[in-house]
């Protein structure tokens, strides 16, 4: 199961290798490490390297270490969710049916108030670069544009809210939203299908309409939700 790790940056591939498969769920809670030295050994890599590797995954509440029992993985009650690559490592693999949903609630929560805030606080300058995202879907060919440019709407959409602690959460959940941005424009009918009501959103933020621009963002969170949900109903094997 242990990957024997490439010379270069030995520390960060091996945070990245253990991450991965305790993340994905190919090493789940309660199941042991090797000793150490046998685990440096299948990972082709020095002890130092490993140990130090482990203080960071222990770090992100991945695994544990005890005197008696060893390193073991934790549940993941116990990770850090928001961590930018505990993210990253969910959604390298497919993510799940409750992640998804999770991921809407954070959304459902978050991004209506950023659209009715940015509706009341944004600048002119911020306005502009909202249009600029909102041109870009626009002008987007294919799937790749598009989610760049999706993503890029609503970073500039948490920016005009002008609340830093809010602003701030767009670097914790980038990689997740690039992911679901993907997986609801993939699963549509057309990848640019939401274009219309995210120009709902752009034209309450403009306006300085706080409710409408709450309202806007609540029907694209969903409509993208719907989207997601179709594509599941049609896979063959249902996300858990």
């Amino acid at each position: 199961m242990m990957k024997p790790i490439a010379v270069r940056n030995l520390h960060n591939q091996v945070v990245h290798e253990l991450g991965r498969l305790i993340v994905s769920g190919e090493l789940k809670a309660g199941d042991s490490f090797p000793r150490e030295e046998l685990l440096a050994e299948q990972m082709n890599v020095s002890r130092t390297a490993l140990r130090e590797a482990m203080k960071v995954l222990s770090a992100k509440g991945l695994i544990e270490s005890r005197q008696k029992t060893g390193t073991r993985v934790r549940d993941p009650m116990h990770w850090n969710q928001l961590d930018a690559e505990v993210l990253g490592w969910r959604c390298a693999s497919m993510p799940t049916d409750s992640f998804v949903e999770k991921l809407v609630e954070m959304r459902e929560i978050i991004e209506p108030a950023a659209a009715a805030a940015a509706a009341r606080r944004r600048t002119t300058q911020q306005l502009a670069v909202l249009k600029d995202a909102y041109q870009a879907m626009e002008a987007a060919t294919h799937l790749d544009a598009w989610a760049k440019a999706d993503l890029a709407f609503h970073e500039c959409l948490l920016q005009a809210a002008n609340n830093e602690l809010m602003s701030s959460l767009f670097s914790v959940i980038e990689t997740a939203l690039d992911t679901y941005f993907r997986l609801s424009a993939g699963n549509a009918s057309n990848f640019n299908v939401a274009l219309p009501q995210h120009l709902k959103v752009y034209e309450a933020v403009r306006a300085k309409q706080p409710d409408v621009a709450r309202q806007a963002m609540m029907k694209l969170v969903r409509d993208s939700q719907d989207n997601i949900r179709r594509g599941a109903s049609k896979s063959p094997g249902k996300r858990k």
